[in-house]
């Protein structure tokens, strides 16, 4: 019977058998397949900070993201079983055991403990001769080191988190007898941060890494610079429903200044996607010149800055900015073009 410590306090040997035992398995095609071993489990784990399980059902199973079908494959399972793993891993299956849950509450609001174990699994599956074909580095920890950086977590607010799953916990523990109350918290707060992190990543790559006002991008620089640029809501994450806070049409991609200016309703932005500044910060950006190199026309563009094929912000959106925390009128219209 496994146990949490399983999973926690895993060791180079035990990775290395456990690997020698996936290698020797042969696909089932029909019936049960065999356990899942800590090391498949706390992969899938990993996994959960790239793929949004929910989406994917048992008739669309075989549409999900890497690294999904390379587990599978790896493990001779279908795509479902590890979708269904990641399901009974964040709670939302009745079906998943205790201890998983319980490790899933521990590592996933802590990234870096479960870098360090993602590492060791890593570690031990190139000594057993499996390759970046076959298992492919999917958290980029080898070239970039343990620190698994998640994405738009300035956006959160630690009080607005639990009070977003306050109803949601309570719903949880009254139809979930087998979960501790600490445990579905931390789930559900880890979870909101691990959407939050894919939502953010999503918009990071739809508006090609740079900034939408300026054009700031710091690809070249390397992943030391991934901070300089922040992914963050249109239509703030509080005063969003859970599906709005997903959507990747609710985001903008911008440098610290003109994320902060946003926010604060310095500039918006109309649904001709025209960039406009307060009179009060247009009349300083004229006299000061520190304000005029951040605000002054050039660097600010005239209208949003987007690659060719972006996913445009949604009306909807632009329009909640305008009429909630803008400082001033916008001329024109709000028809996107």
């Amino acid at each position: 019977m496994l146990t949490k410590r399983d999973y926690l306090d895993l060791t180079p040997a035990a990775a290395r058998a456990q690997w020698e035992s996936i290698l020797a398995r042969r696909p089932v095609e029909t019936g049960r397949q065999v356990d899942f071993v800590p090391i498949e489990t706390l992969l899938c784990l990993a996994a959960m900070y790239l793929v949004n399980h929910r989406k994917f059902g048992g008739s669309t199973s075989h549409k999900a993201p890497e690294p999904v079908p390379s587990l599978a494959t790896l493990f001779c399972r279908r795509n479902s079983s590890v979708l269904a793993k990641m399901a009974n891993l964040d709670g939302s299956r009745k079906n998943g055991a205790r201890h998983e849950v319980e490790v899933a509450a521990f590592l996933l609001p802590q990234p870096h403990e479960l870098a360090v174990r993602y590492d060791l699994i890593l570690t031990a599956a190139r000594a057993v001769g499996i390759g970046p074909d076959r298992l492919p580095d999917f958290l980029h920890t080898e070239d970039e080191g343990s620190d698994l950086f998640l994405f738009g977590q300035e956006e959160l607010v630690e009080s607005e988190l639990e009070a977003a799953v306050e109803d949601e916990s309570k719903r949880w523990l009254e139809s979930r007898d087998d979960l501790e109350a600490q445990d579905t918290e931390r789930l559900l707060v880890a979870a909101a941060r691990v959407g939050q992190h894919r939502f953010a990543r999503d918009v990071l790559h739809n508006h090609g890494h740079q900034c939408v006002f300026c054009g700031l991008s710091i690809m070249a620089a390397g992943t030391r610079a991934r901070r300089m640029l922040v992914a963050s809501h249109i239509k703030p994450w509080r005063d969003c429903t859970s599906a709005e806070r997903l959507d990747v049409r609710n985001g903008l991609t911008a440098c610290p200044t003109h994320d902060v200016a946003f926010d604060t309703g310095l500039i918006t932005v109309n649904g001709g996607l025209r960039i406009h500044v307060t009179v009060d910060l247009a009349r300083v950006a004229e006299s000061d010149p520190a304000a005029r190199a951040a605000f002054g026309r050039p660097p600010l563009a005239e209208r949003l800055l987007l690659p060719v094929g972006a996913a445009l912000p949604n009306e909807t959106y632009l329009t909640w900015h305008h009429e909630n925390i803008y400082h001033g009128p916008v001329p024109g219209t709000f028809a996107i073009s």
